[in-house]
């Protein structure tokens, strides 16, 4: 076999495309492989460079392959999808994860470790809990509402309104069990979720980063853990500036013949990470409404000639450019460097 440079793998559950080339950038390797051979096939493979889409597994199969002395990057799906030349196929992909690895200008995601995914976990359980939560109270207030009863907002109003299906003589026998029923899940899914939540808090308080990250005004505990979960590598972004478009917390660059027009922000990259500053942010607008002087100039200033959901995305996204810069340097946050001065002049 000619000698390999370069190998652009499309993973799947069970098939496992591979696209190689050599030093003068010719195909010398088109090869399907079955799960369990892929060990076998790069163990006896010389080293070299892999490139695989940032997806499910991708993570194990790059910790694995750099196990065996190769070098593996893992490149972002939407990067390696605008080298596809035609069609849809395993084998387009291949070649395109190979040609998107060679561009200097790639930016790759940084591979992480069994822990650092076990951390994610508990990330992504406690937003999964989250949603059953929320849906199961959906469910029994859209039942109990069909029979003219209703609650107020909010999880703690609905033990009144369960109490109140239990002793309704006047609705069907059928009706009580199934929300009773609907009561036991929603109490299980609560006490798993105050479980999950008690894991996150104590991986918090047990990361220094994480805790110093929580100070930012808006950020808090679980937005702090998030940011230290979900960036193990936080210089490899250039500037804050490309941490926050990461997060897709930049507005949209609608650009021509000189003339730049800016339009709503980008929602890209990681939704849970940016919905949870956001929401903190809005927390500090509305607290803004109340207490002035408790928030920052800057936010006054800018709530002055903004909507409040545009002050709190334009404050999650000072919040994120803090938080690069925090993780970085290795500084704590200080709240006596508020910004005087009003957005505009800054």
């Amino acid at each position: 076999m000619e000698k390999i440079t370069r190998i652009g793998m499309d993973t799947s559950k069970q098939v496992f495309q591979l696209h190689g080339v050599d030093e003068n950038e010719r195909p010398v390797l088109r090869k399907k492989l079955r799960r369990q051979d892929m060990f076998a096939f790069f163990a006896k493979l010389s080293p070299t460079k892999i490139g695989l889409e940032a997806c499910g597994g991708a993570h194990y199969w790059a910790r694995e392959l750099a196990k065996l002395g190769h070098e593996v990057v893992l490149v972002p799906p939407q990067y390696a999808k605008a080298y596809v030349k035609r069609g849809k196929n395993d084998a387009a992909d291949a070649a395109a994860i190979c040609e998107a690895m060679s561009r200097p200008s790639m930016s790759f995601v940084a591979v992480k470790t069994a822990e650092q995914q076990a951390a994610l976990m508990l990330a992504g359980v406690r937003e999964t809990l989250i949603n059953t939560r929320t849906r199961i109270a959906n469910t029994i207030r859209g039942y109990a509402a069909e029979f003219g009863l209703v609650a107020a907002q909010g999880l703690d109003k609905l033990a009144e309104l369960r109490k109140r299906v239990a002793e309704d003589v006047t609705l069907p026998q059928e009706v009580r069990e199934l929300i009773a029923i609907l009561g036991q899940d929603l109490d299980h899914a609560k006490r798993q979720f105050d479980k999950v939540e008690a894991k996150l808090m104590a991986w918090h308080k047990g990361n220094a980063t994480s805790r110093r990250l929580a100070k930012i005004p808006g950020v808090g505990p679980i937005g702090a853990s998030l940011l230290v979960m979900k960036t193990p590598d936080p210089k490899a972004f250039k500037s804050a500036r490309h941490f926050a478009a990461w997060m897709g917390l930049t507005p949209k660059d609608h650009s021509t013949a000189g003339r730049r027009k800016s339009g709503a922000i980008t929602r890209a990259g990681d939704e849970m990470l940016r919905s949870v500053l956001v929401v903190g942010a809005t927390s500090i607008t509305n607290l803004a409404k109340r207490r002035p002087e408790r928030v920052s100039p800057w936010l006054r200033a800018l709530e002055q000639h903004k909507p409040p959901k545009v002050a709190a995305v334009a404050l999650a996204n000072k919040n994120a450019r803090i938080a690069w810069k925090m993780m970085v340097t290795g500084e704590v946050y200080d709240a006596t460097r508020r910004v005087s001065q009003t957005p505009a002049a800054a």
